[in-house]
């Protein structure tokens, strides 16, 4: 089979396609024909070593969908044929999904309902999953509640803007302008251009007050803005950041209105199997799609890691095999 694999960390251009031997599922696993894997930035970090290095040779590619091609012993959930996606390989447990097949725990992939395309499917693994985790699992957004999420327009954004309006909560979001009519029509109530200077402001006045949840997958620039905008109660769920230090200027502003901060990763989740059942649901439901901006075969595998770094875009990017 063909696969995209990289025999020491660097840039793209480590990255090379090769003919490699299909692998066998092991107990508990199934095999996977992919058809299509998203590409997230923590692709792009197991790529350079940022994250701890993995083993090489080693093949990117955290999130899938495809066919199941074979199963190991102890799998009854799932049979050869089924349509399926999933998330959390390509991590240095198991080889990645930017390839023909690929192997992957069962207990991380479910069935992809019939409604849903396998391209769709294949990128919502990371995004989708990430929303629902901070936004259901850890902020317990209610109906009527005003969220902000930061970033709409990116991956987990649009996802969590549309998780948000799903449960019927009121959505604030942050966007460049080119994206406002877009977020909208994914159900954002209020779109605002997070370059403006009176963003603060903005954000208050818009929910009457202040925000209910937040998500802030910057919080090197937004950890003191959450404090700011947080209604009495709020509860702040971080995901991710440039700068690893991030700090407040006055931590005043969060403990006089009991404002709660949780972070975390999508990998941490107990049983990635019912996160990924919830996506599933809304996809099936119409309440969640997942954008795809740009198409990659495994050759471009290189430039799409370019793309999903440096280019401003709506949704999602995909490899297809």
């Amino acid at each position: 089979m063909d696969a995209v694999r990289l025999h020491e960390h660097g840039g793209t251009e480590v990255l090379d396609v090769e003919t490699v031997d299909r692998p066998t599922p092991a107990d508990g696993e199934v095999l996977v024909e992919v058809a299509a894997a998203g590409v997230n930035p923590v692709d792009t970090y197991f790529r350079d070593g940022s994250y701890a290095p993995v083993a090489v040779p080693f093949t990117p590619g955290v999130d899938f969908a495809g066919t199941v091609a074979a199963v190991g012993d102890g799998v009854d959930r799932l049979s050869v044929g089924d349509r399926v996606f999933g998330t959390g390989i390509g991590n240095g447990s198991h080889q990645g999904s930017y390839a023909e097949y690929a192997t992957a725990p069962a207990s991380q992939v479910v069935a992809i309902p019939d409604s849903v395309a396998m391209d769709e499917a294949g990128a919502a693994g990371v995004v989708a999953g990430t929303a629902w985790r901070a936004l259901i699992g850890h902020a317990g957004l209610k109906p009527a509640e005003h969220c902000l999420v930061h970033g709409g327009s990116g991956g987990v954004g649009h996802a969590a803007v549309q998780l948000g309006a799903a449960v019927s909560a009121r959505v604030v979001t942050t966007a460049a302008p080119e994206y406002h009519d877009t977020l909208a029509d994914l159900g954002a109530e209020t779109v605002l251009d997070y370059g403006r200077e009176d963003l603060e402001e903005a954000v208050v006045e818009a929910t009457n007050g202040g925000v209910d949840v937040v998500l802030d997958h910057r919080l090197d620039d937004y950890l003191q803005f959450d404090a700011e905008v947080a209604r009495e109660g709020c509860r702040v769920v971080g995901i991710g950041e440039n700068n690893p230090t991030p700090g407040f200027d006055a931590v005043g502003a969060a403990r006089s209105k009991d404002v709660s901060y949780q972070f975390m990763s999508l990998f941490n989740a107990p049983d990635l199997q019912a996160v990924l059942s919830g996506v599933a649901h809304l996809m099936a439901s119409g309440k969640l799609s997942v954008e795809i901006a740009s198409r990659y075969d495994l050759a471009e595998a290189g430039e799409a890691q370019r793309a999903v770094i440096e280019d401003s875009i709506v949704g999602k990017l995909v490899v297809e095999p």
